[in-house]
């Protein structure tokens, strides 16, 4: 299997001063590399309204590039701002992913907008960012991927790489809703799109990664990256109830592919599990895989989904 050395988590948001639309979470950790940092993308949180209701915003922290378990700074501001009344990211940007492409950097995000049947629902938008990666503006008011026939509401979940030229567009779909005690719960599934420009995609169509622990398991975070000659995906994954627990809360997943269109599905060579104890006993989930100055890391989220921050990983052998 993949053999991980834990580094820790490495940012914490309740550390954070003087910044109220940063109180907690730091999700979906997404990395760009800079000469001398390693800048991770991710979602956070201010406290609930009157309502109890949250927003969700996206920000970036700063990590040094010769230790990366070292922080050296937090933004200043959320990437991008809320959406307009009746847009689809009205009430926040949950996850992004980035890639650099001419001389912007491109993102790419769920945006949420409330329901009054279910809880949310997501679509995928894109902006860009011509300070170099600080903030963003929208490439325009709606998604850049929306629901249709086959893909009928929880777009999210967006991972973006380019392989040869051309675009890949990694992310969740719904594919049900379903009541646990009283409570609307998605389920969800990894698919992915093509383009060649970035902005207009072409939907694959289908699911990548059947389900194993149960016919309505949920699956999240596809990330894929390209090492000797083959593709790999590390994802997550979690029983459509009673996940907020660590017995069927969420696991790291594995998969390998030779064409990114057919995977086989090999979750115990991923060899990332919850530890003994600590702020990543209850699951993992959400990882990210990067490279740095020769070296592996894995970025994912601990106990609460990240509601406590993000750590790391870094490899020590491949299978």
């Amino acid at each position: 299997m993949f053999r991980w050395d834990k580094l820790g988590k490495v940012f914490d948001p309740r550390q954070v001063l003087e910044r109220p639309w940063l109180a907690a979470f730091a999700q979906a950790p997404a990395t760009l590399m800079y000469d001398t940092h390693i800048r991770v993308y991710f979602s956070c949180r201010p406290p609930a309204d009157a309502q109890g209701q949250f927003v969700s915003y996206s920000a970036w922290v700063d990590l040094d590039r010769a230790d990366p378990t070292r922080v050296l700074r937090v933004a200043d501001r959320p990437i991008l701002s809320l959406g307009e009344l009746g847009t689809f990211d009205e009430f926040g940007t949950y996850p992004v992913s980035v890639l650099r492409r001419d001389d912007a950097v491109y993102a790419y995000y769920g945006g949420w907008t409330r329901c009054e049947s279910v809880p949310f629902n997501v679509a995928i938008g894109a902006a860009v960012s011509r300070d170099d990666g600080i903030t963003f503006e929208r490439l325009g008011p709606g998604p850049v991927i929306g629901y249709s026939p086959d893909e009928p509401f929880v777009m999210s979940g967006p991972k973006i790489r380019c392989f040869d030229g051309v675009y890949y567009l990694f992310y969740i779909a719904g594919t049900r809703w379903k009541i646990v005690d009283g409570r609307a719960e998605p389920v969800y599934r990894i698919r992915m799109a093509v383009s060649r420009d970035g902005t207009n995609w072409k939907k694959h169509g289908k699911d990548l990664i059947a389900p194993r622990v149960e016919p309505d398991e949920a699956q999240a975070s596809p990330d894929v990256h390209y090492h000797d000659g083959r593709y790999h995906m590390f994802f997550c994954y979690r029983y459509s109830t009673g996940y907020r627990s660590h017995a069927r809360g969420y696991r790291i997943g594995y998969a390998h592919s030779d064409d990114l269109s057919t995977w086989r599905r090999e979750d115990d060579l991923a060899g990332l599990a919850p530890s003994s104890e600590g702020w990543d006993a209850e699951m993992v989930s959400y990882p990210h895989v990067f490279s740095c100055d020769g070296e592996t890391y894995l970025a994912y989220l601990g106990d609460g989904v990240g509601r406590e921050g993000f750590g790391l990983a870094r490899l020590v052998a491949r299978p």
